[in-house]
Formats: C-alpha cells, sequence, structure tokens
C-alpha cells in the first residue's frame, strides 16, 4: 500500500511505528487479520478502549475509536488494512498497519509497521492533535506492537510505563484507567 493523499498537497502529519518480529510475515498477518475482533490478540483492550468495527475487516468496514471514525478503504488479508478518516471534521487522511518480511533478519521475522498521515483543517484541529492526540496514539501504538510481540513469542508483556503527559491526558479524554 502506498501512502497518499488525493486531491491535497500532502500530509502535515506523518507519524509511523514500527517493530521487528521474531516471527514469518504470515504469522504476524495473521495476529493483523483479527484486528477489531473479538479475539484481537494485539490490540492492547486491556489499557485501552476498544477498536469498534461494525463487521469483520473487508473493504467498507466502519470502525470507531473515540472522537475518530474511519472506515476500511483498503484490505490485502494476511498483509495490510488501510484506515480512512470520516470523523471529526478538520481530519483528512488515513492510517494502516502493513505486514512485511523484515528481509535483513531473515525468513522467520516480519516487520509490523502503522504509518499514519493526515492534512488537519484549521490551527485548533491541529494544536488538538499535537497536544492532545499524538501523545495518545503514539502510546497506544507502541502498546499495540508490545501485545504483537507478545502475541509471537509467547512471553508475557510488561505493560510499558506511560508518561505523566499521556497518564493526565487520558483522564481529560475520559479513557479508560489504567489497570492496577
Amino acid at each position: 500500500m502506498v501512502m497518499g493523499l488525493a486531491g491535497s498537497k500532502g500530509p502535515n502529519v506523518f507519524d509511523a511505528h514500527e517493530r521487528v518480529l521474531p516471527a514469518s510475515a504470515e504469522v504476524v498477518g495473521a495476529l493483523l487479520d483479527r484486528l477489531g475482533s473479538d479475539d484481537d490478540p494485539i490490540w492492547p483492550l486491556d489499557r485501552w478502549d476498544p477498536l469498534d468495527l461494525d463487521r469483520p475487516l473487508e473493504r467498507g468496514t466502519r470502525a470507531e475509536y473515540g472522537p475518530f471514525r474511519y472506515f476500511v478503504d483498503e484490505y490485502e488479508p494476511g498483509r495490510a488494512v488501510r484506515f480512512r478518516f470520516s470523523a471529526p471534521p478538520g481530519y483528512l487522511g488515513q492510517f494502516e498497519f502493513v505486514v512485511e518480511r523484515a528481509a535483513e533478519r531473515g525468513e522467520g521475522a516480519a516487520r509490523l509497521r502503522h504509518v499514519l498521515a493526515l492534512s488537519l483543517g484549521d490551527v485548533g484541529t491541529r494544536l488538538r492533535w499535537w497536544i492532545v492526540w499524538r501523545p495518545l496514539h503514539d502510546a497506544l501504538m507502541e502498546d499495540l506492537l508490545d501485545r504483537a510481540e507478545a502475541a509471537v513469542t509467547g512471553q508475557p508483556m510488561q505493560p510499558r510505563a506511560w508518561s505523566l503527559q499521556v497518564k493526565l491526558l487520558r483522564r481529560l479524554v475520559g479513557s479508560r484507567p489504567a489497570p492496577r
């Protein structure tokens, strides 16, 4: 999949997270295919609100997380899924999860990558992204990658410590309380 925003001058937000996992691309792709399902092994539901899908992953599936609404724009089972923003107003863009073989690590390793590209509307929308949503997004994606790593290694996951900023923002936006 290629990130690009049709009809725009390019995103003013580009954010990427990735992790090389000690498993084949097929194994990691199978984890991705369960994203948002009742038995999703990678969404950190123990620490974050759920990613709600109106049906299993396929083109057109509607999704929501907090104030954000998306739909599946493209889906390649076992390989990639791209979501396009539909709300809130002022968020024009997409994010995707992509699985690829990590050639530098040999046959038994795969890279799980999350890429977000957004063009944000007015100054208020941009400020909300940079001050509130980006730190939360970054913490969520790192927790997701930790879960993916735990899923392929079978090792228990040690929850990542959040920054004070992330803890305060979670309270501000009404996220699920962190587990004790």
